[in-house]
């Protein structure tokens, strides 16, 4: 399966983390010694997996590497927009391709374990879109001061994950309305529960609706199949929004990093004895 990674977003003067970015792209950001995005560019190296990645938002000038095909394309303003320029180049590279990985640039804690997860369980059926969704205990123990934006839903506190899996089509097809009003409302659960119906709104606001039914009801007036997953990664779901949250990360990534350094043996020099001089024997 082919990736899509978006990179394109730069914070305004505004926005909480433009003090990192100063009006460079948020990928870019020094995360432990790397660019945020080589984080994620190393975890698809390491996925079994993947085998071409279409990166959206950045140019070759930004020096970043791939161990696996890596292709540039600009970005064309709207997430929706540039994930549509992800799925026809994917379909350039190969038309027969039916699935693409979808993956955030600011999701730097994964690995090429997680990746093949999200692939491997999605592709246990054939439908438009796969959701990973990430339980609060799960991410609280993982990142207990992460401070994500939790979703109640009757049976659980659900926050969404930044790597998903699509069908390359629904991508590519021109309507497309409906879908750009919930993608630009991706932050807000409300809004979103909003533009699938009255009846999901309700149910969300009265904490009626389970994530069965939440699951059938986008699925229902978006008109495709889709499974949202229950994901056990934390990894998946923290992305960096806030100030907080990259400080986060960096400490969590250099920690591994001094870890893994540590982990690598040493070479051992064995120096040789110097040759002793022959003594002179006395007269």
């Amino acid at each position: 399966m082919d990736a899509i990674v978006t990179a394109g977003g730069i914070p305004l003067p505004e926005e909480p983390l433009y003090p990192a970015t100063q009006g460079h792209p948020k990928a870019l950001v020094d995360i432990a010694g790397k660019p945020m995005i080589q984080w994620v560019l190393d975890a698809l190296t390491q996925s079994t997996v993947v085998e071409n990645v279409i990166l959206v938002g950045l140019s070759e000038k930004s020096d970043v590497k791939c161990g696996k095909p890596l292709y540039f394309i600009p970005n064309q303003g709207k997430m929706l927009d540039n994930l549509r320029a992800g799925a026809e180049k994917v379909l350039e590279i190969n038309i027969k391709a039916r699935h693409v990985l979808l993956v955030s640039s600011d999701i730097p804690a994964i690995s090429g374990e997680m990746v093949d997860w999200a692939v491997n369980t999605a592709m246990q059926t054939d439908d438009d879109i796969y959701y990973n969704i990430i339980q609060r205990e799960v991410m609280e123990k993982r990142f207990p001061s992460s401070k994500r934006t939790y979703t109640r839903l009757k049976d659980m506190e659900v926050c969404g994950g930044d790597m998903n899996v699509g069908r390359v089509g629904l991508l590519t097809s021109e309507d497309t309305d409906l879908w750009e009003k919930i993608t630009n409302a991706r932050k807000s659960p409300l809004k979103q529960a909003g533009l699938i119906g009255f009846d999901t709104l309700f149910l969300l606001l009265f904490r009626q609706l389970t994530l069965e039914k939440a699951a059938a009801n986008i699925m229902k007036r978006l008109k495709i199949t889709g499974r949202t997953i229950v994901c056990p990664y934390a990894e998946i779901g923290m992305d960096i929004d806030k100030p907080h949250q990259l400080e986060i990360l960096r400490a969590d990534l250099a920690k591994a990093q001094r870890r893994k350094n540590k982990a690598v043996p040493k070479k051992v020099v064995v120096k040789k004895a110097a040759a002793r001089k022959p003594q002179k024997k006395a007269k």
